[in-house]
C-alpha cells in the first residue's frame, strides 16, 4: 500500500526523556495542527534506561501520527537523528530535542520562512538560559574557531533545532559517515538556508545527557570531519620546533669549542624532555584521531541496531 507523504516529519531523539514526552508531545501536536494537515512524529529511543519506550508505544496507540523506533543501545545523539531521517516521509523534517529547550511553538515560523523557498531553515539562539558561564564561552569560541577553519559557511550559535526539504535528507542520505556531526553535513551542503532567531529556556525537567565528554567528542568530530588543518598545525609546529632545536644545537657547539663554556642544568633538560614529549603526544592524538575516521568508515559497521518499530516497512528510504 502506498503510503501518502506527509507536510512535515518531526524527528525527536529519547534517552531518558519519560518527565518530558508527555508536555513535548502535546505542544508539538498543537502547534502542528494549526499549520498542517498531515504530519508525524518519529520518537527514537536511543537505549533509554526509564520508562520513556513504554511511553512511546502507548502515544502510538493513542495517535496514528506518532511513531517510535527503538534501537538496541545507546548510539549517540547524532546517530539516532541519522535514524529518525532514515524512517520519515516528509516534505520538511524538523529536528529537535526532547528536553524542551528549544520551543515546539518556533516550529510555525521555521515552516512560515520555508515557504520562502529555503531548504534550510535554523533556529538561531539569542540567549542561552540554564547553562553554565563555562559551557556558554567553551560553545561560542568553539564555533567561532570551527568557522575560520572549515572552508564554507557555518552558523553561529546553533544547534540540531532546525527545518530542513526533502532534498536535504536525500543528500544527507548518500553522506555515510560513521562520526556525524549533522550541522556541519547540512551546511556543507550548501543549499539556500535562513534562520529564526528565539531564546533558548532553561530545562524543565530531569538531567541533560550531554556530558562535557560527549560535547569534546562532538566538538572534535566537528573539526576532523570538515577541516584539515590540524594536521597542518602538527606539521609546521614540528617544523618550528626542529628549527629551534638545530639552532640550540649550534649555540651549544659554539659554546662548547669557541667559547669553552659547556652548558650545564638538569632542570632545563628535563623541562626541555617534558616539553617535548607533550607535543609528540599531541601530535599523535590529532594523527590518531584522523586515523580513527579512516578505520571507522573502513570497517563500514551499520551506524545503528533497530530492535522495534511500529514504522511501516516501505516508509523506510
Amino acid at each position: 500500500m502506498e503510503i501518502k507523504t506527509k507536510d512535515i516529519s518531526v524527528i525527536i531523539p529519547i534517552y531518558n526523556e519519560s518527565t518530558n514526552i508527555e508536555e513535548l508531545y502535546n505542544r508539538l501536536k498543537n502547534t502542528l495542527s494549526k499549520i498542517v494537515k498531515h504530519y508525524e512524529l518519529i520518537f527514537v529511543n536511543d537505549g533509554s534506561k526509564d520508562d520513556s519506550l513504554l511511553k512511546l508505544i502507548d502515544l502510538s496507540q493513542q495517535d496514528s501520527n506518532v511513531f517510535y523506533v527503538n534501537l538496541t543501545r545507546n548510539f549517540g545523539h547524532q546517530i539516532a537523528v541519522s535514524a529518525g531521517l532514515n524512517y520519515c516521509n516528509a516534505e520538511t523534517v524538523v529536528i529537535i530535542d526532547a528536553d524542551l529547550q528549544d520551543p515546539p511553538e518556533l516550529i510555525s515560523e521555521l515552516y512560515a520562512e520555508h515557504q520562502k523557498g529555503f531548504d534550510v531553515v535554523y533556529a538561531k539562539r539569542r540567549k542561552r538560559k540554564g547553562e553554565t558561564l563555562f559551557k556558554r564561552i567553551t560553545a561560542k569560541l568553539y564555533y567561532r574557531i570551527l568557522k575560520r577553519m572549515v572552508p564554507f559557511e557555518i552558523p553561529l550559535d546553533t544547534g540540531d533545532f532546525r527545518l530542513i526539504s526533502k532534498k536535504v535528507v536525500k543528500a544527507l542520505q548518500h553522506m555515510p559517515e560513521q562520526n556525524k556531526f549533522l550541522r556541519g553535513q547540512i551546511a556543507w551542503l550548501g543549499f539556500k538556508q535562513s534562520y529564526v532567531l528565539f531564546d533558548r529556556a532553561s530545562r524543565k525537567k530531569g538531567k541533560s545527557a550531554y556530558t562535557y565528554s560527549k560535547m569534546f567528542r562532538l566538538a572534535i568530530d566537528g573539526i576532523t570531519g570538515f577541516s584539515d588543518k590540524p594536521l597542518l598545525w602538527v606539521s609546521r609546529l614540528g617544523f618550528l620546533i626542529s628549527f629551534f632545536a638545530f639552532l640550540l644545537i649550534i649555540m651549544a657547539v659554539i659554546s662548547h669549542f669557541i667559547l669553552e663554556r659547556t652548558i650545564t642544568g638538569w632542570t632545563s633538560l628535563i623541562i626541555s624532555a617534558a616539553f617535548l614529549g607533550g607535543i609528540q603526544l599531541l601530535s599523535i592524538g590529532v594523527i590518531g584521531e584522523y586515523i580513527s575516521r579512516i578505520n571507522r568508515n573502513t570497517i563500514n559497521r551499520p551506524l545503528y541496531m533497530i530492535e522495534t518499530t511500529n514504522v511501516k516497512l516501505d516508509k523506510s528510504l
